[in-house]
């Protein structure tokens, strides 16, 4: 699905404060322009296409909100917007750390399906100006508001599309304390389903396994050549093919070293990962694959582009009779001081 592929077709807001001890709600659906259609397609496009976001499973018998949707007509809009706010407000004011929001509904179509968008906007401070007359003249103020919701750019925290045909979930959630535990509450308390592994979460739980099978098999000084091979596969795999099947990765980052590579695939298995497919697509999980940043012990920081690390022409890592590391770039055309 494309972020123009969106159509929305009907919003409804309800306040969940916390503070207030009562959600305030709406008895009648927005009437929204193209700015605002705007503003909840960028939205509900990164839930469904986010390298944080899961896929979620209702248990249908023990979901609330599963139920009130399995009965829905499109008449009930208002009336079941109403009852899942209530149902997450609900939890919100028996555990203080989840913080207060307004919950935007959203019914939207996108091809031939419909969906309904639950969106979490957490209140979040913010200063703005104010002009307020005086005997003086004007006075300009700076005030700082409470209650404004997250920028269009930003990520919310929590927040559910669920396919009314399907009942499939895509959701992306934070973790906050309840009963002295960090919870998935949006996804375990709320709407009752089982969530999967996101790919960003897949991605960091492979490269930190691979990190710590190298700090176990080798010494300090050998570690930086095997992590940057490793990284430089998972990158190529990403580059070339969109991601890579885990125990494929394994293949090849642990060729020849059949020791290492059944630890990895039993560390995959506790996570069921061992056939999961991992295929980020934001630029900001991708991003740090795309560069190998070196911290030598002198204090010496390199951030060097992939393309180039590959390039034996341009760089190369010799390895001195002492145990040293000496790095050689090569052919460059200018350096540029930066400030």
């Amino acid at each position: 699905m494309q972020k123009e592929d969106i159509r929305i077709r009907r919003v409804i807001i309800h306040i969940l404060d916390s503070t207030v001890g009562l959600p305030v709600l709406s008895d009648r659906e927005i009437t929204f322009g193209s700015d605002f259609a705007d503003f909840l397609r960028d939205h509900i496009f990164r839930v469904l296409d986010g390298d944080d976001s899961r896929d979620c499973t209702f248990h249908t018998e023990q979901s609330e909100v599963y139920r009130m949707l399995a009965a829905y007509a499109e008449d009930d809009f208002v009336m079941v917007s109403r009852e899942i706010a209530e149902l997450l407000y609900e939890i919100m004011n028996g555990n203080i750390e989840i913080p207060s929001a307004d919950l935007a509904v959203v019914r939207f179509r996108a091809g031939d399906e419909e969906y309904l968008a639950l969106l979490k906007m957490n209140f979040k401070d913010s200063y703005t100006h104010r002009t307020r007359p005086s005997d003086d003249g004007n006075l300009n103020e700076i005030i700082r508001y409470k209650a404004t919701l997250p920028a269009q750019s930003q990520r919310l925290r929590e927040a559910a599309v669920i396919n009314m045909q399907t009942f499939a979930v895509r959701l992306v959630e934070k973790k906050y304390e309840i009963n002295g535990e960090k919870t998935d509450y949006f996804s375990w308390l709320f709407l009752k389903c089982s969530s999967h592994l996101s790919h960003r979460a897949k991605l960091e739980i492979v490269s930190r396994t691979v990190a710590n099978i190298q700090k176990e098999n080798y010494e300090e000084y050998e570690q930086y050549e095997e992590h940057m091979r490793a990284k430089s596969i998972i990158q190529e795999e990403i580059a070339e093919r969109g991601g890579f099947v885990v125990e494929e990765i394994a293949e090849k980052i642990f060729a020849g070293k059949p020791e290492q590579r059944e630890k990895f695939q039993e560390k995959m298995e506790q996570y069921d990962m061992v056939r999961e497919e991992v295929q980020p697509r934001s630029d900001t999980t991708v991003k740090k694959y795309q560069t190998q940043h070196l911290l030598t012990d002198t204090g010496i920081e390199l951030k060097i582009p992939m393309d180039q690390y590959k390039d034996r022409g341009r760089v190369e890592f010799i390895t001195e009779a002492d145990g040293s590391i000496s790095v050689v770039l090569r052919r460059i055309g200018h350096i540029q001081a930066k400030l």
